[in-house]
C-alpha cells in the first residue's frame, strides 16, 4: 500500500512530525506547485520558532521529489531567506492545489545541521540534548554536562578531569554492583548505552590508579568504606535473590468477573512484603523476612539503584583535623548521629529447625542430669523457608558445647583450644555455625516432670544481659550484603532458649537483636541493669568514650505495657518508676512541669488525686499517642479517649479508626472519610 507521508507544520513554535502509519513512505503525489512528496522514512523534525510566512494553519509541506531529507530529530536548521521564499512559493502553491492542500517547499527549505547560519532552532535543540548526569565516587557526587550524542570516549575524559585523574585509573559503572561498566569507545554515544538525564554513575578508582595529589590522601581509606559490594554472599541469598517471590493466588469464584486467563485486584499476585497477607497469615507474621525487605527497597522505578544499606556507628569518626580530639573537641562532621529506638521492619532468620529430636535431647541430657543451665552452639545450614515469602531457615544438624561453668543461676564460658578445629571439622561436613543455645529452666514438680514457666509478657523474653550476648554474637558473624558499603549488614546467627512453657513443659523459643542493639553492643554503649534483669541502660558520655543520644519515640511499647496491666486502679498501673522516668523525659510529649500532682498521689497512696490527675490533658495526649499505634489503654472505655470527662474528650484532636486522619475536637464523624469516630 502506497502512503503519502505528508508533514503537518503548527502554529508558532512546534513540531514537524509524521502521521502514525507512514513509517515507510512511497508513491502518490500531491497536486500543489511542486507537489512532489517524501519517499522513504522521515524522521519527525522540531521547527523551532517558524517565521509568519509559514503560518499557514494546517497547510502541509511535502519535499521535492528526487531529494533525501538529511536530518535527525530535533537536528534540522532554519535559514531566514530561503524559508521567505519558500513560504511564498507554499503560499501560492497552497492556493492553486487547494483540493490536495499540500505546500511545495523549495530545495533550500531545510538544510542539515552545521550548514548555514545557527538560527533559533539550533540553540533551542543544542539545549534540548544538554544533560546532566551524576557521577559518584569515594569523594562524593560531582554532576558532568554532556550530551546525548557525546561518545562514551569524550564523557569519561570530561570525568577524570572533573576528579582529577591524570589517566585512566579509574572505572565507571551503570550499577553500584560494578556490573554494566563503561569503556572508552568513540562509536558508542550516550544516547546508544541509555544513559539519560539525572541518571547517578559509580566512578571505582583502581588499584593501580593515577589520581592527582588531592585525591591521594583519602581514596584508598573511603573506597574500603564506601565501595565495598565485592562480596560472595552466602548460598541461599544469591538463590532468594534470583527468585520471583510473588504470593500468587487463585481465582476468586465469587468475587472474580474475568476469565481463566485473566487477573483483577482480587487475585492478581502480591508482593512478599505485603503487609496485608502477612498479618493474615496463621500465625501472624510481625516481620517481613530480610529479602522481602530488599525487594521492597528494590521495587520502585530505579529498581534499588540509590539503595544502600548503612550499618549504624556509634563512635566518633576518626581523622576530623578541625579541632582537638575527644574530650576537648567534636563537631557535626565527626559527631555519630542520635539513635531513635523503632522496631525493626523485617528480620534476616525467620525460622529456626532442629533436624531431629536426638539434638536437642542430647543437649537437655545435662540440665536432667546435674540441674545446672547449658550452653552450646548451633551449627548446621541456612535453606529456604517456603511458610514465609523469601524466608530463611536456620537447619540445626548438631549441637557443640564448649568449656563451660554452669550453677541453676549463671552460666560462665571459657577458654575453647577446640574452637578452630571444630569450625574446620563442620565446613567439612557442609556445616556452619548458625546461633546458640541455652537452657533457663527451673524444675516446679519433679514427679510429674513440669518446669516453670517465667519467660512470657509479664515478664521478658529475654534479659538485657542475653540480648548484650546476643549482640556481641551477631556481631562476630555478620550477614554478607552487596548492597551495603560495608560489605556486611546484620546478622543471621539466631539465640535459642529451652525454656518453660505454658503448658509447664520445655519450649524451644528463638530470637535475634535488632541491627541498633548489634551497634549500641559493638560501641560498648549499652550495659544491663543489676537489681532488674529485663533492663539495660546506655552509657554516659566520658572523657574517654562519647556515647549518642538515645532516643525512643515509639510509643508502642509503652501502649503495650499499659494494656498487659491488669489492674483497674489508676494509682496501680501509674506507679512503675521507669514509667514515670519514661513520661518526664519523652521528647515527643515530657511532662515535667505537669506531673507534680502525679507524683504526690503515688508518693502518698492518694488514688482521688491520681484520678484527678487522669483528668488533665497531659494524660489525654499520651493516650491519643498511644491509641495511634492500634492499642486500647485499659480504662478508656470508661473514661473516654483521654481517660476523663466528657468535656475533656471533646477538647483533644482524635484519629479516625478507619483512615488515621486526624481530626479536630468537637466532631463525632471523620472529616476526611466521614465515618463515625466509633
Amino acid at each position: 500500500m502506497n502512503v503519502s507521508c505528508r508533514t503537518e507544520v503548527g502554529r508558532g513554535k512546534g513540531e514537524v512530525g509524521l502521521p502514525p502509519d507512514c513509517s515507510q513512505g512511497g508513491g502518490g503525489a500531491d497536486k500543489g506547485r511542486g507537489g512532489g512528496v517524501a519517499r522513504g522514512y522521515l524522521p519527525a523534525v522540531e521547527v523551532g520558532t517558524l517565521f509568519p510566512a509559514l503560518r499557514a494553519w494546517g497547510s502541509a509541506l511535502s519535499v521535492a521529489p528526487g531529494r533525501r531529507l538529511q536530518a535527525e530529530a530535533g537536528r534540522a536548521e532554519l535559514e531566514r531567506r530561503p524559508w521567505l521564499q519558500s513560504g511564498r512559493r507554499s503560499e501560492a502553491g497552497a492556493r492553486a492545489g487547494a483540493g490536495a492542500g499540500a505546500a511545495a517547499a523549495g530545495h533550500s527549505g531545510l538544510r542539515a545541521a552545521g550548514a548555514g547560519r545557527r538560527g533559533p532552532a539550533t540553540a533551542a535543540a543544542a539545549m534540548a540534548e544538554s544533560i546532566i548526569i551524576r557521577v559518584q565516587s569515594p569523594e562524593g557526587v560531582k554532576r558532568i554536562t554532556a550530551t546525548k550524542r557525546e561518545t562514551a570516549a569524550t564523557f569519561l575524559k570530561k570525568v577524570a578531569k572533573e576528579f582529577g585523574f591524570r589517566n585512566n585509573g579509574f572505572s565507571v559503572y551503570i550499577n553500584r554492583n560494578k556490573t554494566g561498566e563503561i569503556t572508552a569507545s568513540p562509536n558508542k554515544s550516550l544516547n546508544l548505552l541509555k544513559i539519560k538525564h539525572g541518571d547517578l554513575l559509580f566512578l571505582f578508582p583502581s588499584s593501580l590508579a593515577g589520581p592527582s595529589s588531592d585525591m591521594e590522601t583519602s581514596s584508598s581509606q573511603a573506597l574500603r568504606a564506601w565501595g565495598a559490594p565485592n562480596v560472595v554472599e552466602d548460598e541461599i541469598d544469591q538463590y532468594l535473590s534470583k527468585q520471583d517471590g510473588k504470593i500468587y493466588r487463585n481465582r476468586d469464584p465469587q468475587l472474580c468477573r474475568h476469565g481463566p486467563l485473566g487477573k483483577c485486584v482480587h487475585c492478581v499476585p502480591l508482593e512478599p512484603f505485603d503487609e496485608d497477607y502477612l498479618n493474615h497469615l496463621e500465625p501472624p507474621v510481625k516481620h517481613m523476612s530480610f529479602h522481602a525487605y530488599i525487594r521492597k527497597l528494590t521495587g520502585g522505578a530505579d529498581k534499588g539503584k540509590f539503595v544502600a544499606l548503612e550499618n549504624i556507628s556509634c563512635k566518633i569518626k576518626s581523622g576530623c583535623e578541625g579541632h582537638l580530639p575527644w574530650p576537648n573537641g567534636i563537631c557535626t562532621k565527626c559527631q555519630p548521629s542520635a539513635i531513635t529506638l523503632n522496631r525493626q521492619k523485617y528480620r534476616h532468620v525467620d525460622n529456626i529447625m532442629f533436624e531431629n529430636h536426638t539434638v536437642a535431647d542430647r543437649f537437655l541430657d545435662f540440665w536432667r542430669k546435674t540441674g545446672n543451665q547449658h550452653f552450646g552452639y548451633l551449627y548446621g545450614r541456612y535453606t529456604e523457608h517456603k511458610d514465609i515469602p523469601l524466608g530463611i531457615r536456620a537447619e540445626v544438624a548438631a549441637i557443640y558445647e564448649p568449656p563451660q561453668i554452669g550453677t541453676q543461676n549463671s552460666l560462665e564460658l571459657l577458654e575453647d583450644p577446640k574452637a578452630e578445629v571444630v569450625d574446620e571439622i563442620a565446613a567439612k561436613l557442609g556445616l556452619r555455625k548458625v546461633g546458640w543455645i541455652f537452657t533457663d529452666l527451673v524444675s516446679e514438680d519433679t514427679r510429674k516432670g513440669t518446669v516453670r514457666y517465667s519467660r512470657n509478657k509479664d515478664t521478658y523474653f529475654l534479659s538485657s544481659e542475653e540480648c548484650i550476648t546476643a549482640g556481641n554474637f551477631q556481631n562476630k558473624h555478620p550477614n554478607i550484603c552487596r548492597l551495603s558499603p560495608d560489605g556486611h549488614f546484620g546478622s543471621k546467627f539466631v539465640t535459642a532458649v529451652a525454656t518453660g512453657g505454658p503448658d509447664n513443659q520445655v519450649h524451644f523459643e528463638g530470637y535475634q537483636v535488632s541491627n541498633q542493639c548489634m551497634a549500641l553492643v559493638r560501641d560498648e554503649c549499652l550495659l544491663p541493669c543489676r537489681d532488674a534483669p529485663e533492663l539495660g541502660y546506655a552509657k554516659e558520655s566520658s572523657s574517654e568514650q562519647y556515647v549518642p543520644d538515645v532516643f525512643y519515640k515509639d510509643f508502642h511499647s509503652l501502649a503495650t505495657y499499659l494494656s498487659q496491666n491488669t489492674s483497674s486502679i489508676f494509682l496501680d498501673i501509674i506507679s512503675d518508676f521507669h514509667l514515670l522516668l519514661f513520661l518526664v523525659t519523652n521528647e515527643v510529649m515530657p511532662l515535667q512541669d505537669s506531673i507534680s500532682l502525679l507524683l504526690e498521689a503515688v508518693r502518698t497512696r492518694n488514688e482521688e488525686l491520681a484520678q484527678t490527675w487522669k483528668k488533665s490533658e497531659q494524660w489525654a495526649t499520651i493516650e491519643q499517642l498511644c491509641s495511634t499505634v492500634g492499642v486500647q489503654l485499659p480504662g478508656m472505655h470508661e473514661y473516654g479517649a483521654i481517660g476523663g470527662s466528657t468535656h475533656a474528650t471533646s477538647s483533644a484532636m482524635w484519629a479516625c479508626q478507619h483512615c488515621t486522619f486526624m481530626n479536630q475536637p468537637g466532631t463525632d464523624h471523620c472529616e476526611m472519610c466521614s465515618l463515625p469516630r466509633t
